[in-house]
């Protein structure tokens, strides 16, 4: 199959590209729509109780509130309760409940309920519910904010609440966003003339990255017309784009470069590097989009929107890669070294044996145990902090205090009786008297995280009714009670309390959906953790097999996942032990707190994925000559000889895309960028380097064994192309 890519890529090479042009047009026209079929949401499960919950308060009360404006005097000397600032703020909660998308509007101005005033009687309440969809409701709030958000002279309105805490999260990663590309995009074009010392190459793996781009945010844009995508999904595919788009690109790249100086023939160049570098790029592609479609299993659209988009990433660079790229290699020819900066020195392509690597190699495999079990060690200690991590979702800390969707949360916590957007509503449905939801309502009550509990007869506070009937609480066989309780929504008291609350019997037949930002969270950890078991298996299992078929081993897929294995502890370490713990938070400029719930995973499969990529390129090279007869310790050096430069350089241009997420103001944009970026380090430098070569050398001759049956299986299945014999030197390891 590679043989016939490569003479249709050398033989119709114009055609190929003058195709491929054609798509990237279609890519480009098809892209223009892309954003406006997006959504913001997909941290949820959909058939989660607290979900339920929601859709009930949409249906039949108006919503949940997820709207909160604080006011409060801009002089500091007045009161709320003063007729200025009474009179001001009267008018803001008229022009609040003019809007018809707006429905449950509470003003402490129109109540004077004290759980709307601020202790200190320094700020008052609004809340509302925004009707509509995720994106709808985001818009409205949007214009809303935009309308009555200000500084009048008189009082001081400032957004929060769960649609609050999103516009200023929106508007902040798309401020950040651009910054990191800014600052990504010149520096890694910048790395990528030095490593290959010329203009022409270094122009071809940035044109396949924005090329994987274009056509990803094509296909989120089809998708997006047919189920739910996250618009959070465009930050990998711009990441990740770029990313695999230089890592396929410099691999061939520097392949062709040093077949076409071994051979001259730029035909049999380019043929030569599909039967190597080509068949590395294939495998690389489908370890890296195995683990991306892990997040499939999960039922939160925010992750598979992950999925959808790396998977999507992965396929078109690879594409492009064996398609268009040889087709340009094949135009250039020796051309591809033009506009070379350093015209008095002869250009050396990376795959070239490099005796730094080369040393590092034999040098481990001397003393393999000596140097192995010490790094080993290290990473497991690294890795300690991840047993102490908590999970949280994300709330307006993750804002810096600037924004006031932030201020406005912070003053939520401390200044008030309950946090509006810390409530939990009890959802009643079905057959039940007014006497026993009375009594469920007072039992719940009676937890001593509650403070209160209002419904249609009034409000309880420890098992005591405070009569005030009303009937918005009940709509048919629906009914609703508003429990406060712990002000932090996303502590472990709050998440305790939806536990003890679900345990109480619900009153006469009915059922009680529980909802609200505590039950979410404690929802979504549950959807996480039923299903990671699975999507665990799934990356074992078909790592186990894409790695066998690669190199017909049975140690060598089972080695490549323990070493992820201690990669990844030593990454969460790290995030636990900087945005948990707090190091390095005045550095990063990041409140301290619990671990974004989705984080992890998604953290996880990219980073695992991008960490077999490199994987794959070493073993690729390790084979190819093992294949033509070296031994093992041969075999080793010098594949790690020849790909530890192209590890590096790929791993460092990789890096600076996620690193320059670090730039950004929102943390948990903060804590991708360095998770994933730390991971490709670690990756290319600790695992490939050292602990690689040592587990190869301790293993010897075993590396390459499979049992009878399996390897019957590769024979048949298994792709082992070596059409010609590479220059071999003996490697002396003592």
């Amino acid at each position: 199959m590679i043989n016939r890519l490569a003479y249709l890529t050398v033989h119709h090479r114009r055609l190929v590209l003058a195709v491929s042009v054609g798509v990237l047009l279609g890519f480009l026209a098809l892209a223009v729509g892309t954003f406006s079929v997006l959504k913001t949401g997909g941290f949820d499960d959909p058939k989660s109780d607290s979900t339920q919950a929601k859709n009930l308060l949409d249906q039949n009360f108006g919503g949940q509130t997820n709207l909160v404006f604080l006011v409060s005097p801009t002089n500091p000397g007045r009161s709320v309760d003063d007729p200025a600032v009474a009179a001001a703020a009267t008018a803001v909660t008229q022009t609040v409940t003019a809007h018809a998308e707006v429905t449950g509007v509470n003003s402490y101005w129109t109540s004077h309920a004290p759980a709307l005033r601020s202790t200190d009687g320094t700020g008052g309440l609004i809340t509302a519910h925004v009707a509509g969809d995720e994106d709808a409701s985001a818009r409205t709030a949007k214009s809303l904010i935009d309308e009555v958000a200000t500084d009048n002279g008189t009082i001081r309105v400032r957004a929060g609440g769960p649609l609050g805490v999103g516009t200023d999260v929106t508007n902040q990663v798309a401020k950040d966003l651009a910054l990191a590309e800014s600052i990504a995009i010149p520096v890694t074009l910048v790395l990528l003339i030095l490593a290959f010392g010329s203009l022409v190459a270094a122009l071809l793996p940035l044109t396949i990255g924005l090329v994987a781009i274009a056509g990803t945010f094509a296909e989120l844009n089809v998708l997006g017309h047919l189920t739910n995508v996250s618009t959070y999904a465009v930050n990998l595919t711009t990441a990740l784009g770029l990313g695999l788009g230089i890592d396929y690109s410099l691999l061939i790249v520097n392949r062709f470069r040093e077949e076409l100086a071994r051979h001259g023939d730029t035909e049999a160049a380019v043929a030569r590097t599909l039967q190597t570098a080509g068949r590395t790029v294939v495998f690389s592609s489908g370890t890296v989009a195995v683990a991306l479609a892990a997040m499939v299993i999960f039922p939160l659209y925010f992750l598979r929107s992950f999925a959808y988009a790396g998977i999507g990433v992965v396929i078109i660079a690879m594409i492009t890669s064996l398609v268009t790229l040889p087709a340009l290699l094949a135009v250039l020819g020796h051309r591809v070294n033009a506009g070379r900066i350093w015209r008095g020195r002869p250009l050396r392509p990376a795959s070239e044996e490099s005796a730094f690597w080369r040393r590092t190699a034999v040098t481990v495999m001397r003393r393999p145990l000596l140097i192995g079990l010490p790094v080993v060690a290290a990473l497991l200690l690294i890795a300690t902090p991840f047993l102490h991590i908590r999970f949280a979702t994300p709330d307006d800390r993750v804002l810096p205090t600037s924004l006031d969707s932030r201020q406005v949360g912070d003053d939520l916590r401390t200044n008030f009786q309950g946090n509006a957007a810390a409530l939990l509503y009890a959802v009643v449905r079905g057959p039940a008297t007014p006497d026993q939801v009375a009594q469920y309502a007072a039992t719940v009550s009676r937890l001593p995280a509650v403070t209160s509990v209002q419904g249609a007869a009034g409000s309880w506070r420890s098992g005591a009714l405070t009569p005030a009937p009303s009937n918005r609480f009940v709509s048919g066989d629906v009914q609703y009670l508003i429990v406060a309780g712990p002000p932090d929504g996303s502590s472990a008291a709050a998440q305790t309390l939806v536990h003890d609350v679900r345990n109480i019997p619900p009153p006469g037949t009915s059922k009680v959906y529980l909802g609200g930002s505590p039950a979410q969270l404690v929802d979504a950890k549950s959807a996480i953790g039923s299903r990671l078991p699975y999507a665990i298996v799934w990356i074992a299992l078909t790592t186990l097999v894409l790695l066998f078929l690669f190199t017909g081993s049975v140690l060598l897929p089972v080695k490549a996942l323990v070493l992820n294995a201690l990669t990844m502890g030593a990454v969460f370490g790290v995030i636990v032990w900087v945005f948990q713990q707090g190091h390095l938070s005045s550095v990063f400029g990041f409140t301290p707190g619990p671990i974004n719930t989705s984080m992890p995973i998604l953290l996880f499969c990219i980073a695992f994925g991008l960490s077999m990529d490199y994987e794959v390129f070493l073993l690729s090279r390790i084979k190819e000559l093992r294949d033509h007869g070296a031994s093992n310790d041969e075999a080793v050096a010098a594949g790690l000889a020849r790909t530890g430069r192209i590890i590096t350089t790929a791993a460092a241009l990789l890096s600076v895309t996620f690193f320059a997420f670090l730039t950004s103001k929102v943390s948990f944009l903060q804590l991708f960028g360095l998770g994933t970026g730390l991971a490709i380090v670690i990756d290319a430098t600790v695992i490939r380097g050292v602990l690689v070569p040592a587990v190869m050398t301790v293993a010897r001759d075993a590396t390459w064994w499979a049992p009878l049956p399996l390897r019957r299986i590769y024979e048949r299945f298994g792709l082992s192309e070596a059409p010609a014999e590479p220059e071999r030197q003996p490697v002396p390891v003592g």
